[in-house]
């Protein structure tokens, strides 16, 4: 069974156009005779994240510790106590594409990291800024970027390192990391790419907002 996984903080405005992106995924890869489940980790949320995920008709799962490392640990938990045998994560402010689901799977890999692209760049509005982003990021096969919106590996492999570490940030590279050093085979590629939120109210510090955020700062100071 392929596990969706999908930490939400109080993400209302967001997560009906993730969950609906994730369910036509689930759909290809159904047609193509894999079983799929999606589970919204509903973390201290405040807001109608929980309703929404409930009229999508996904599971949840909720926990209280507002820290999104500990939110992927508790979700893939629950889904590897379901059968899971491949864990596919993404974020709640992101959309992927209609092929990620069977893209991770033929890749034939322990773990697969893909890419992400800013769809809107709001509220950055100066070209700048984007052309400065753009002339950092390799989006091109043999990249070396971890997303936590576009990542997906196998159960064997996560357990075997120990899964995701109850980090409040960059829980993503850890496990990464700790794979490599167990001599897993990564697979690094362009093929399927997940559009993410520009937002500056980032849910988590030291994040992909938090990014933008020092490009922002190194740009403007050399103005």
């Amino acid at each position: 069974m392929i596990a969706v996984i999908i930490p939400a903080h109080n993400e209302a405005r967001r997560l009906g156009r993730c969950l609906a992106a994730v369910k036509i995924a689930a759909r290809e890869a159904e047609a193509a005779g894999h079983q799929v489940e999606i589970l919204v980790v509903l973390d201290r949320c405040g807001d109608s994240s929980a309703a929404i995920a409930r009229r999508h008709g996904v599971q949840t799962l909720e926990i209280d510790a507002q820290n999104v490392g500990q939110a992927r640990r508790a979700g893939a938990a629950r889904m590897l106590e379901r059968g899971a045998n491949w864990l596919a994560c993404t974020d709640a402010d992101s959309r992927v594409p209609p092929h990620w689901l069977l893209w991770q799977i033929a890749c034939g890999a322990d773990a697969v990291c893909g890419i992400v692209h800013v769809q809107r760049w709001q509220p950055w509005q100066n070209s700048q800024l984007r052309r400065l982003y753009r002339s950092r990021y390799q989006a091109r096969d043999d990249h070396r970027h971890i997303h936590g919106a576009n990542l997906g590996v196998c159960a064997i492999a996560y357990q075997r390192v120990g899964g995701f570490q109850p980090l409040a940030v960059h829980e993503d590279v850890q496990l990464i990391n700790d794979l490599q050093a167990s001599g897993a085979h990564i697979a690094w590629t362009a093929g399927h790419s997940v559009a993410t939120d520009s937002r500056s109210d980032s849910r988590a510090r030291g994040g992909f907002g938090d990014y933008l955020k020092e490009l922002a700062e190194e740009q403007h100071a050399t103005i």
